[in-house]
Parts: structure tokens; sequence; C-alpha cells
């Protein structure tokens, strides 16, 4: 499970071996030997490569950042990555190594640590209409404490204290996750890949703010990229690729004084709390409605959020 314990024990480095090892062994050859996977990408003047930043991209597949990450490795004149991925594929204690291996940073949900702290208390998962009840009083959306009468066993056993173990988890580790993202884009010289869509969908689809609050928080630059035909050549649950091409269009940086400068907010807050969400919710969400706007100009027509099909 990805909990506090866990996130205390992650080390990022600023030149992993584990991405070394994946790029050499394992993309080279399916890249150019097994497979021909043309990686193209516009806009490469747009990334610096003097200081770190936050890339912002669409989630077509598991794997569409690995050609890009590939791309930049293989130019030797950028720093390394590290990507915010989500903590449910680090149930399997294998899969979870490599991913530290790799540098990755897990970022759990509030769904995730519901369904984790359910099945540590009842020894299983919570049906449909559990997990929905306890979601929605978890973040506040209902104050219907009849609605526990639904699933009386569980109210019973867990009741509030539940709800606040879960919350109080939830932004203890955020705080966490907030600490190693600055980590690595201050301390660790890597950039930081995000997908603000938080899930993954050919058609580009509504986006989270927590790149934003990062964005705000630490002022460093945002890169929008725009990933296109990636899901072609990834096209099932393997890391391998088939022949194909995957096509990045880079955008120009949004800068704190340029395209986000009307989200600014001009005083430190503390990245994921609820008291920031609920102050400057609507600094955070005009800072993700840009981003995402941006994104959705870098992409083929078929992809884009609202055109048909």
């Amino acid at each position: 499970m990805v909990n506090l314990e866990y996130l205390e024990r992650l080390k990022l480095v600023s030149r992993p071996w584990g991405q070394k090892i994946v790029a050499s062994l394992l993309l080279f050859p399916n890249y150019n030997i097994f497979a021909r996977v043309d990686i193209r990408v516009e806009g490469m003047e747009h990334i610096p490569r003097d200081e770190n930043v936050i890339f912002a991209m669409n989630h077509t597949d598991r794997f569409n950042y690995w050609p890009f990450q590939y791309k930049l490795w293989s130019q030797r004149c950028f720093p390394y990555s590290t990507v915010w991925v989500k903590a449910k594929y680090y149930q399997n204690a294998l899969l979870a190594r490599g991913l530290d291996l790799c540098n990755l940073i897990p970022v759990p949900s509030l769904g995730y640590l519901l369904e984790e702290f359910f099945q540590e208390r009842f020894r299983r998962k919570p049906d449909k209409q559990e997990y929905r009840i306890f979601k929605d009083l978890i973040e506040g959306k209902k104050d219907e404490y009849g609605l526990f009468l639904r699933i009386g066993e569980s109210f019973a056993a867990l009741g509030e204290s539940f709800i606040e173990q879960v919350r109080n988890s939830y932004e203890e580790i955020m705080s966490r996750v907030a600490e190693i993202s600055k980590a690595a884009l201050f301390e660790k010289n890597l950039n930081l890949i995000i997908f603000p869509e938080g899930t993954r969908s050919v058609k580009f689809g509504g986006g989270k703010n927590g790149l934003a609050q990062l964005a705000l928080n630490t002022g460093k630059k945002v890169i929008p990229v725009g990933c296109n035909n990636s899901e072609n050549v990834y096209k099932g649950s393997l890391p391998f690729a088939r022949s194909g091409y995957v096509l990045y269009r880079v955008g120009e940086p949004l800068t704190p004084e340029g395209a986000l400068k009307e989200c600014q907010i001009g005083v430190d807050f503390k990245l994921f709390s609820k008291e920031s969400r609920e102050r400057y919710e609507a600094q955070f969400n005009r800072a993700t409605e840009i981003i995402m706007g941006r994104i959705n100009d870098l992409l083929d027509s078929r992809y884009r959020a609202g055109a048909p099909g």
C-alpha cells in the first residue's frame, strides 16, 4: 500500500539508473530493431535545457510518456524526469520496486485510500454503493448521514472516525507528495511529467487542478505537450510498442508572468490542503482551464475535447 511510510522511504535521484536500463535494454531495441517507432517532436525548442519544468501531457495509454522520455534521453542535453503515477499500480510489490527504480512518484487518490482502508478493516473491497456513499461523505458532498442506513453494518463498524481517518491520511500523504515533487524540481534537477486529466482517455477530457496548484506554488514553467497516435503504438497493457509513429507537439511555456499571470496568488500556501482548495479554488480552476486549453490546441482533431466521435 502507498501510505505515508512508503512515501517517506521514497528517494528520487538526479540520474536514475532504472530509466537508463529501460531506455537502453527495452526501448532502444523495441523502437529500432523489433519494431520501427518514429518519435516526432515538434516544438523541441520550447523545452529549456538549463532549468526544470513541469510537462503537462494528455494521457492516451499506459506508456505514452515513454517515447517522449526516450527522445529527450537520446538528445543527451535535457534533465531526466519523474512522473506522477497512480498509486494503484504499486499494489504489485515487484512492479512497485520497478517503478521506484525508474524514479516515479506514486500519487494516491481519495478513492484509492478509501478502498485500501476499507479492505484492511473488512477483508473485502467495498461494493459500488458503499464506495460511492463513503467517498461523497469524505469529500463533504453529502451531510445526510441517513444514507448510511443503506449500509448499516459498515457505518456501525466504521462511523465518523473512519471518514476522518481517510481525510487525515490523504492530507498527510499529499503533503509528502508535495515535498517530493518540489524536491524533484528544485533539488534533484528533474523535470516532472503530470497528466492533468488524472486518468487515461483517447479523447481529451477535463482536468484536475493538482498540476495547477504545483505550478502556482513553485513558479515553475508549465510546458504543454500534446501526444498523438501513441495509443496505436502501445495497444495493450504490455510495455512493447508496435511499429508506427508518435507525434508530440510541444507548446510555448506557460509562465507566472505570462499566460498564468491572472491566476497568481501572491502568498505562500500549503499544497493540496483542504484550506488552500477552498480559499484559492477560482485561481486553481482558471489555471487548469488555461493549461488544458493549451494541450487541447496541440492535439490532432480526433483527440480534442468536444470533437465528434
